[in-house]
This record gives structure tokens, C-alpha cells and sequence, in this order.
């Protein structure tokens, strides 16, 4: 097993920031997450993954993010620039949206008056403009993920991990939320891995839906969506979304047996 991340990928694939090849991960205690998973994101790909609970989802973007290694396959992750937004907001509780946000760029060593530019502008492209003061106690659960996006947009990602960052959101917070990233995604030109157990979210966000087995977790298809972006939230209500999500549900439910 591999994982190369160097700061310029080979000439030859340029575009491809995350490879993985016949990876399997299994733990210490015998279970096997993850078996023979082939995957590729390129750069400008949006790309979702939606399995049953357990089918190692959240495993592969671990793998991805260099946090733990696989067991077998190889991974190649060509890009040193990874955006990490976890289920949970992950804020420190004594430190404001600000401080907050500023925090990766300030563990990186980035000087305090740069990463306060840098704070500043990821703080307005996720709209909590006027609310740089407030601590996270304060904030709802939409504006404290919103502050976990701004505070990974600091590190400029050219690749972006996002694990089911959305799922403890009511529904209309997490439409709001999806037409955002899609916005950020459109303007930022970088690479996602998002993970959802939400179908019509993984459609609506997303250029390619990858569906997972049970575990152990492997590809059993993959769905892409060839909407145009920026996405119109209306495209939510025709023939053609429900024709996809209807798909991606059957192949769900497939592979669950």
C-alpha cells in the first residue's frame, strides 16, 4: 500500500487528485469496512458516495484523508491541499466564528494578519458576514457547519472530504446548505468527496453518485449527473431528478442483500 501525496501531480494525470485502486481495509478485530473499492476524483468532479450505515462510507474518506491507511490497495492522493468537513462542526466552544475559522491556517503557521484576510473572505463566501463575534453556542446548527466550511475554505482545498456533514440538519437548513456548496463548488473549482445517506442530496450536489454494498463495502454502481451547474434548487421538483433518485434508490436497495 502507497499513499503519495506529492505537491504536483505526474504530467499525465493532472487532473486526478484522489485514485483508489482494489482497496480493502479491515480492523484489528477482524472486521472487514472496505473490499476491492476502485474509485477516481478529478479535479472539477463532485462525487458522492451513499451505502447502508456501515459500509465503511465514512472509512474511505479517512483513507483519503491520510487519517488511517488501508490494508490493501493502493491510494493515491496527488494534491497536499484537503479540505476536511466532519459530521459535526468540530468548534472550539471558547473561540468566536472568527478565531474559529482561523484556526487550521494558525495551527499551519500562516501569520495573523494573512490568515485574518483569509478568515475574512471564507467567512463571507459561506454568508456569516456580521456574525464574526458571535460563539458557537450562540450560532444554529447551519451557521456553526457553515463556520466549519469557512474554516477548511482557509486552507484553499483543491480536494474537499466531506462526511455527511448535513445529516443532523433539518430539511430546509440542509436545501439552504446544499445550494451554498454548490455555489462554493462553482466558484472554487475543487474536488469533492462528499458521503450522505440522503439520495436526493447526493443526485442534487453531485457530477457522478457512486452506490455502496453492505459490509464489507464495495461499488456496486455508479450514476452520473449530467445537470448543468450552477444547479437550479426548482431542478429538485422535475421528472427527470425523481427519474435518477429512483434509480440510485433501486441500486441502493440491491445492494443492501
Amino acid at each position: 500500500m502507497t499513499i503519495a501525496a506529492p505537491a504536483v501531480a505526474p504530467a499525465t494525470k493532472t487532473d486526478q487528485l484522489l485514485n483508489f485502486q482494489d482497496v480493502a481495509m479491515t480492523f484489528p478485530n477482524g472486521t472487514t469496512a472496505l473490499s476491492g473499492v476502485d474509485l477516481t476524483v478529478d479535479r472539477g468532479e463532485f462525487v458522492t458516495v451513499v451505502g447502508p450505515s456501515g459500509c465503511g462510507k465514512s472509512t474511505l474518506l479517512r483513507i483519503a484523508s491520510g487519517l488511517t491507511p488501508a490494508t490493501e490497495g493502493v491510494t493515491e492522493v496527488d494534491t497536499t491541499r484537503i479540505g476536511y468537513v466532519f459530521q459535526d462542526a468540530t468548534l472550539l466552544p471558547w473561540r468566536d466564528v472568527q478565531a474559529n475559522v482561523e484556526l487550521l491556517a494558525e495551527l499551519n503557521g500562516v501569520p495573523k494578519a494573512k490568515r485574518r484576510v483569509t478568515a475574512k473572505e471564507a467567512i463571507d463566501l459561506v454568508g456569516l458576514t456580521g456574525f464574526e463575534k458571535h460563539l458557537p453556542k450562540t450560532l444554529s446548527g447551519g451557521m456553526r457547519m457553515r463556520t466549519s466550511l469557512a474554516r477548511s475554505l482557509t486552507l484553499d482545498p483543491e480536494l474537499f472530504l466531506f462526511d455527511e456533514p448535513f445529516g443532523a440538519l433539518d430539511e430546509i437548513t440542509r436545501e439552504r446548505l446544499n445550494d451554498e456548496l454548490i455555489k462554493l463548488f462553482t466558484e472554487q473549482q475543487f474536488a469533492g468527496l462528499f458521503i450522505t445517506h440522503s439520495v436526493s442530496e447526493a443526485v442534487y450536489l453531485s457530477t457522478k453518485v457512486v452506490v455502496m454494498s453492505g459490509r464489507p463495502g464495495k461499488i456496486v454502481d455508479t450514476f452520473p449527473v449530467d445537470f448543468p451547474f450552477p444547479r437550479d434548487p426548482e431542478i429538485r421538483f422535475t421528472a427527470e431528478f425523481a427519474e435518477l433518485c429512483g434509480k440510485v434508490s433501486h441500486a441502493l436497495r440491491e445492494g443492501h442483500h
